[in-house]
């Protein structure tokens, strides 16, 4: 169990504080076992489809777009506290008294943060390539590129690739940007807000202090190309974690190795 959480009182003692309504997709028998999959930064639940559809096999797989990601609602609130609040209203919703929980990079930094705001919500706990520990890149000259990208110049999606081979010269991570730049009455725009992820940026990359360990057994996938997963921040406050490393994968592991990546998730949750 986790110990308590000084900062989740403060928290929700903040008039900020406010649980939205997520967007999500379901997969699987209602009977099997549930199974939520939180994405991460800049991404939603289309990026996670192939990945749901092979664990749905064995659970009912709920794919949640995050807030200020896919269909989801927007709010200038964005953090880690913020976004675990938003999982416990889901499984209210659903009715659910804990669900096993697989996060990816942002996602993963969620799920970890309800393990330690709501540990008895969680069945089982899966976090891939992230660890519980703030980073020092930042996203500021990425969202600055898609800030300058001329959207009302824009005729078609090539058009927006090209301008953006230059700050992003990473072909596969500029399609998967892009899949965030829609067409709706014949203009393009940004489905996500970036001055939001411009104003919150710093909290993703960051974590929140934690008192105390999450004793549970926790399945940390790594990717074998990543440095992402550091030991000892994830053995500080998760001391019976398992780390598993997946080979010829990066950061997107699930998206790299698919089979290997669902039948590490598989064997662990059996």
């Amino acid at each position: 169990m986790a110990a308590n959480a000084p900062w989740l009182q403060r928290f929700q003692d903040s008039p900020m504080s406010k649980a939205l309504s997520l967007v999500y997709e379901e997969y699987g028998e209602a009977s099997a076992p549930a199974l939520l999959i939180l994405h991460g930064f800049f991404a939603s639940s289309r990026n996670w489809r192939q990945i749901a559809k092979r664990l749905a096999e064995r659970h009912h797989v709920y794919l949640l777009d995050m807030r200020n990601h896919g269909d989801s609602p927007h709010d200038p609130v964005m953090d880690y506290p913020s976004m675990a609040e938003d999982i416990v209203a889901f499984l209210k919703q659903q009715q659910l008294t804990k669900a096993n929980i697989l996060g990816h990079s942002m996602g993963g930094k969620v799920a970890m943060c309800l393990a330690f705001t709501q540990p008895d919500s969680i069945n089982q706990l899966i976090v891939a390539d992230i660890s519980p520990t703030s980073y020092r890149h930042s996203f500021d000259n990425l969202i600055q590129a898609l800030q300058e990208l001329p959207l009302a110049a824009l005729s078609n999606r090539k058009q927006a690739d090209d301008l953006l081979a230059g700050p992003i010269p990473e072909a596969s991570f500029r399609q998967f940007l892009l899949q965030n730049l829609v067409l709706k009455e014949g203009k393009y725009c940004w489905r996500i807000d970036l001055d939001i992820f411009a104003k919150t940026a710093d909290n993703i990359i960051a974590f929140p202090e934690i008192d105390g360990i999450y004793t549970e057994k926790v399945l940390f996938l790594a990717g074998g190309n990543s440095e992402y997963v550091k030991p000892d921040s994830v053995f500080s406050l998760f001391p019976n974690a398992e780390i598993k490393t997946i080979d010829n994968a990066a950061h997107w592991l699930h998206a790299e190795q698919p089979v290997e990546f669902c039948a590490a998730v598989n064997a662990f949750l059996a």
